[in-house]
């Protein structure tokens, strides 16, 4: 997801240098154990940046898989229910899997995690009307993270830091009548109270608010203390004590880019925020600020466009994968979106073969689409589809593009049909007098490039083909 940064890297090159090429003598024991200190800090911040822990596939390598959807099954069950799919997700190409907000919430056995109440307690405390959360309790939670760490897959956490919901009714002599903006969690970490909300005598209200429920103050030390810069802030436990190793925040429109990133800085991990808007030139304003990735809302938008419009000249607008890839979450569906309810297989060919960072939503998976098929889509995404973009042919119906290769990957040409009889056309290919196959076989053509690089190609109605050289 991200290139490595050489200031840090060139830094740890010199200090090794120093260490092999400097008699013992000649430096202090004090300097080596400094110059061993800032080594570790750096190597530190380079793991950090490359978002994986010892073991585990590196962010943004395969695909994310979205591991719930809007009120899965109560009972306490769900995290068992993802813990027993994470060794085929693994196997089937995943990296990474974002879960539902884990603590606590107002609604206890009944929510979903997004009216955040005590942010420590992960099933373990009576409160809110149960002990566990809607998904289970803290050791099932701690089994299915350990569990997903032995497939090699990152867990990243959704986080909620606009709002809260749950605590008791105070006179509030910032809005001189009672507000329910007394917590005092049973997990006795990060007690609130009114100044510690919106408004209070720092100021009235920040970017935004949600739902009528009370609007947390980012600007107040003691939020930011909890949050992110106590030893045990919430940043801090999350990462180093329940293992969770990156973050989804959750309606990032509520409040300023910097209070993402220092919570992201504060412990590492990957980032990507939710900032619902098709407008590329707002998405790019927030990653830019933010200093980490959003889901490309449009390049969402344009799908839709193009799938349910009918219209794959759609697919030639705008979106943040063409801006910076490296800072897009593409998707299909999710919890909160399903519109693309005609062609979605479709969709899921342009993100699984094109740049950006694919997620995958778990009923489109598990339930609604074809496993093989989507099986298929995201094999030829970890080995085929690999650097830049180049735009072959699109109009009403059809839509071809060539990825060029890169990253040892030999990149590949996608044909999307959207019409109803099987279509073909001639394009070039960085290819010269070299065989091709389609990868999805929906197509048994295995043609031969021209010295030119031309091929003519093929994909079959309301469907798709996917081509590159014939090493598999």
């Amino acid at each position: 997801m991200k290139m490595i940064n050489f200031k840090h890297f060139f830094y740890v090159i010199s200090v090794l240098f120093v260490f092999v090429s400097c008699d013992k003598d000649s430096l202090t024991e004090e300097l080596l154990d400094n110059q061993k200190n800032e080594l570790l800090q750096e190597s530190q911040l380079l793991d950090d940046e490359t978002t994986s822990r010892a073991g585990l596939k590196p962010i943004g390598s395969g695909v994310m898989m979205q591991a719930f959807y809007w009120d899965v099954p109560g009972g306490g069950n769900w995290w068992n229910t993802v813990r027993g799919k994470v060794q085929s997700w693994s196997n089937a190409g995943i990296d990474a899997i974002w879960l539902p907000p884990a603590s606590k919430a107002q609604n206890g056995p009944f929510s979903m995690g997004y009216d955040p109440f005590d942010f420590y307690d992960f099933g373990e405390f009576n409160q809110m009307g149960s002990t566990e959360t809607r998904f289970g309790s803290r050791t099932e939670l701690v089994s299915l993270i350990d569990r997903a760490h032995n497939y090699g897959l990152s867990v990243i956490a959704d986080i909620v830091l606009n709002h809260n919901s749950g605590g008791d009714s105070e006179y509030n002599v910032f809005t001189n009548s009672n507000t329910y903006t007394d917590y005092q969690p049973m997990s006795n970490k990060f007690d609130r109270s009114q100044y510690d909300f919106h408004p209070n005598d720092y100021h009235s209200n920040d970017s935004g608010a949600f739902g009528g429920f009370p609007d947390l103050c980012h600007h107040k030390s003691y939020v930011q203390d909890w949050l992110w810069k106590r030893s045990n802030s919430v940043a801090k436990y999350y990462k180093n004590t329940m293992k969770f190793d990156g973050w989804r925040f959750d309606y990032v429109k509520g409040f300023e880019p910097w209070v993402a990133k220092e919570f992201r800085n504060s412990a590492g991990g990957f980032g990507v925020g939710e900032y619902w808007d098709g407008n590329v030139n707002t998405l790019k304003w927030w990653t830019d600020n933010a200093q980490m990735s959003a889901f490309d809302f449009a390049c969402y938008y344009k799908m839709k466009d193009a799938f349910v419009g009918g219209n794959l000249n759609a697919l030639n607008g705008d979106m943040l994968w063409k801006r910076n890839a490296s800072r897009a979450v593409t998707f299909v569906a999710n919890h909160d979106t399903d519109e693309i309810y005609t062609n979605k297989l479709l969709a899921y060919a342009y993100i699984l073969t094109h740049e950006g960072y694919p997620a995958i939503f778990y009923r489109d998976y598990e339930e609604w689409l074809n496993k093989n098929k989507m099986n298929n889509l995201i094999w030829i995404h970890n080995n085929l589809a690999g650097g830049n973009t180049t735009n072959l042919w699109t109009d009403n119906d059809e839509y071809i593009a060539k990825r060029n290769g890169g990253g040892g990957k030999p990149g590949l040409i996608v044909y999307i049909n959207n019409s109803n009889s099987w279509k073909e056309r001639w394009i070039q290919t960085n290819w010269s007098s070299q065989q091709i196959k389609d990868y999805t076989g929906n197509s048994s053509w295995q043609p031969t490039t021209q010295s030119g690089q031309w091929v003519k190609i093929q994909a079959p109605p309301k469907s798709y083909s996917v081509w590159s050289l014939k090493f598999y």
